[in-house]
């Protein structure tokens, strides 16, 4: 890297099986992959198949043989969303981090949900809303005001289809974003970059301790919870 030049930021984000990497400088993109399989469908990035190529291409793109001299730091969508999805992003962040030597950042999915769409949103209020599965929805009020350094998620409720839809009835002033909604969008690492002084004021997570939100414990754990009538042992 040049001296004087700004340093890159890798962003990954895993909240949904469409998940996305973004290779920032400064806090312009440089360039991104949305994680989509072969048929154009969304592909399971819980599986890991192509999270750790999507991050290559980018490097390669990039001009960055390894990556590790030139990234500044690492920043990861936080969730709420899909477990199996989030709990490979987030292990891949951190291991990162830890073989890199730089620090982690984490950002609510939901409001890479708004700052990720494209074309840009006007600065606003959104209710950025997730798939939380059993005909729910992960929410979170969005203020996102990007002219006035303004970027603000209310803490993650989950919705019920008729909560949702009521919160479109009464609502004059926000729109909802996410998948399938008034706003079709997914969450996506690009909009790491223009909340990317907002999460780096916010400071690093502790490696060892730090793990996504998943909102929700695993379909299979509670499953398990079920069947046995006890919490699952650690």
């Amino acid at each position: 890297m040049t001296h004087g030049e700004p340093p890159y930021t890798l962003a990954i984000e895993g909240a949904t099986y469409r998940g996305s990497v973004a290779l920032l400088r400064g806090p312009d993109v440089v360039c991104e992959r949305t994680l989509s399989g072969d048929d154009g469908g969304a592909s399971r990035v819980g599986r890991g198949e192509r999270l750790m190529p999507a991050i290559a291409e980018c490097f390669a793109e990039a001009g960055l043989e390894r990556g590790g001299d030139e990234i500044a730091r690492i920043v990861c969508g936080a969730g709420p969303g899909s477990f199996t999805s989030l709990r490979i992003a987030g292990s891949v962040a951190k291991g990162l981090a830890v073989g890199y030597g730089v620090p982690l950042f984490a950002v609510s999915s939901l409001l890479l949900g708004v700052s990720g769409v494209k074309p840009a949103l006007p600065p606003g209020e959104y209710l950025s809303v997730l798939d939380a599965m059993r005909d729910e929805f992960f929410a979170s009020q969005i203020v996102y005001r990007p002219d006035a350094g303004e970027y603000r998620a209310a803490p993650v409720r989950i919705l019920s289809r008729a909560d949702l839809e009521d919160f479109r009835a009464r609502e004059k002033v926000a729109r909802v974003v996410g998948p399938a909604q008034d706003i079709d969008s997914y969450p996506h690492a690009r909009g790491v970059a223009a909340v990317l002084e907002h999460i780096v004021a916010a400071g690093p997570v502790d490696l060892a301790a730090w793990e996504p939100d998943y909102g929700r414990l695993a379909e299979a754990q509670v499953r398990w919870e079920a069947v046995h009538g006890r919490p699952l042992p650690a």
